[in-house]
């Protein structure tokens, strides 16, 4: 492979991405691929800081555009400092959460404005799309039930919304799956892990052109 393939997993908490990313790595690589797993906000030092901030418990008083600035600025430093180098080496990136969780939670379910809060990311990755954004949907009921049931499980400051927040969230990412159609797959997250791994992975296959 010359050129390496950004793709994004997204959802609603609770969805079982980091589950699924896992799985999905294994398979790449024996295919042969390199692959480069990572998350948002996060996988590097200085973004991990920021999640920190951003995701801390205590952090309640936190207003939504230093939120939505806060997210921009650990996906651009992210982006430099661990995608775009990945991608230079022709690896896959299977990020967890990319700009698409910001117009979800920040945009819509924030009330911020999708279009604000695109604007502000154009800033952070200068038009760095993902080939391949998968959605895991699922109902904010099941996801936040999946959640208190996860043992080890460290509940954030986003865990502790109201459900009509959850519910909002879910439904910007509904209206992201229409106007960006030709990027976002759906996945049924709710169906068991297995079945969950099988969709997802046929969708990476077709971008990859891989019959196996």
């Amino acid at each position: 492979m010359d050129k390496g393939l950004f793709i994004t997993i997204e959802g609603p908490e609770g969805a079982g991405k980091t589950t699924i990313i896992q799985m999905l790595a294994i398979q790449l690589e024996q295919y042969g691929y390199n692959v480069v797993q990572t998350r948002e906000p996060g996988g590097i030092d200085i973004a991990e800081q920021i999640r920190h901030v951003i995701l801390a418990r205590e952090n309640t008083a936190m207003d939504p555009r230093t939120e939505a600035l806060l997210y921009a600025a650990a996906r651009r430093q992210h982006l430099v400092e661990k995608v775009k180098p990945a991608l230079e080496q022709g690896a896959i990136i299977i990020c967890d959460r990319f700009i698409d969780s910001s117009l979800a939670y920040q945009g819509f379910a924030r009330g911020l404005g999708v279009d604000e809060v695109f604007s502000i990311n154009q800033f952070a990755i200068e038009d760095m799309m993902p080939v391949l954004t998968l959605y895991f949907d699922i109902e904010p009921e099941l996801g936040l039930r999946r959640i208190n049931q996860h043992k080890g499980r460290e509940v954030n400051r986003l865990d502790l919304e109201t459900i009509d927040f959850h519910q909002r969230v879910r439904e910007g990412y509904l209206q992201l799956v229409e106007r960006f159609s030709d990027r976002i797959q759906v996945v049924d997250a709710s169906k068991p892990v297995d079945e969950v791994y099988s969709a997802a992975l046929t969708q990476i296959k077709a971008i990859l052109h891989v019959n196996k």
